[in-house]
């Protein structure tokens, strides 16, 4: 890996902390995901919940990728504006979502919308709105294959759960939707777990094709299952953190080659003993939902360690011998990039110079832009 490959040359002029994302990584990146299905990018439909940001999804369309998956209105409406023309939205539309849900219909026509649902009682309701407003709803049937956080459990009848979503008039059944978040290990213990579950699924999936005149499509997998559905000719595959990667993947996904893209821009503020000092990365600047040494790693120095963190604080002890003053810039990688990114109302980009050459507006961090 390049040296300081996160310094930023030019003067920096931004006030920290900001994130800084690197375009000509986030673009080795597209292409590395575009290798892993050979090429093949009808079969990717990348997830956007990491980045939020309107000028990735202009790159994705450069790379011929149009297909997305998201997890809220705001995402789904960015993706609309972008002209991405086909936009899944991963999260069931219960209550008021789905009076949002069909606003952002009426108001995007010339974006393919589909949802998912994983109980009759949400397709049903989803059914009178449509029916109420003179649509027809294409919908998935998610799929429970041992996260149990959402979805109608593969263990139970789920083929008769489709029988009775086709007959709902105004709802167009298009496929099945699994996310297998949960599955860990090294890259041979997750490619078999998914592929148990996998072959079951898709056996069930040609016996109720026999009673369709269409295929049926399937959306599988994030990043810990990517090796596996990438190699499935049928499958839309929805990782999202490709786009910047953190330590955690780095850590734990070693097979995939993906670069880190995104730091986390930082200051010493202060030097309160002769072996610490304190900079500006706290709470609301790092998402901190982990142990404190998993949220961010140091690259400036691997002997810089967290020790303390607060909302606005990050407590290092310097166990090196380099010495650093105030007003010293830090760079840090997140360890989980996705809610860090949410934190900041904007990136500013570094190109190949490492020069800051523009910043992009983290929109959908919002939960709602016009919808």
């Amino acid at each position: 890996m390049q040296d300081n490959w996160w310094k930023i040359n030019s003067e920096i002029r931004v006030d920290t902390p900001f994130l800084a994302v690197y375009e000509d990584r986030i673009q080795s990146n597209i292409e590395r995901l575009i290798e892993s299905v050979n090429g093949e990018t009808q079969n990717l439909r990348p997830h956007i919940k990491t980045h939020k940001i309107g000028e990735i999804l202009d790159l994705f369309k450069t790379y011929n990728i149009n297909k997305i998956k998201c997890a809220t209105i705001a995402e789904a409406e960015l993706s609309a504006i972008h002209e991405i023309s086909d936009v899944l939205l991963a999260y069931q539309p219960v209550g008021v979502k789905k009076e949002r849900w069909i606003s952002l219909i009426q108001k995007y026509p010339n974006t393919a919308f589909s949802t998912i649902v994983d109980n009759f009682e949400s397709a049903k309701a989803l059914n009178e709105i449509a029916e109420k407003n003179n649509l027809k709803l294409t919908v998935y049937l998610d799929l429970n294959t041992g996260m149990n956080r959402t979805g109608f459990s593969t263990s139970e009848n789920w083929s008769a759960l489709i029988i009775a979503i086709i007959h709902l008039k105004n709802l167009h059944f298009t496929g099945i939707h699994i996310y297998d978040g949960h599955l860990k290990g090294d890259l041979d213990e997750r490619i078999a777990a998914a592929s148990n579950a996998f072959f079951s699924i898709n056996e069930k999936i040609k016996e109720v094709e026999q009673n369709l005149d269409y295929k049926l499509k399937i959306v599988a997998g994030g990043s810990n299952t990517f090796p596996f559905y990438s190699s499935e000719k049928n499958v839309e595959s929805s990782p999202g953190t490709f786009v910047f990667w953190d330590s955690n993947y780095q850590i734990h996904l070693p097979e995939q080659n993906f670069e880190p893209a995104l730091v986390i821009v930082g200051t010493l503020i202060s030097k309160p003993t002769s072996t610490t000092f304190c900079i500006d990365i706290g709470y609301k600047a790092v998402a901190s939902e982990s142990p404190i040494d998993k949220r961010l790693l140091i690259l400036n120095d691997e002997n810089l360690i967290p020790t303390a963190h607060s909302e606005e604080h990050l407590i290092i002890e310097n166990r090196g011998k380099n010495e650093y003053a105030i007003g010293d810039t830090i760079y840090a990688e997140p360890y989980h990039v996705c809610p860090t990114c949410a934190l900041y109302d904007s990136v500013q980009v570094v190109n190949a110079a490492h020069e800051i050459c523009d910043q992009w507006q983290v929109v959908a961090r919002s939960r709602k832009i016009n919808i």
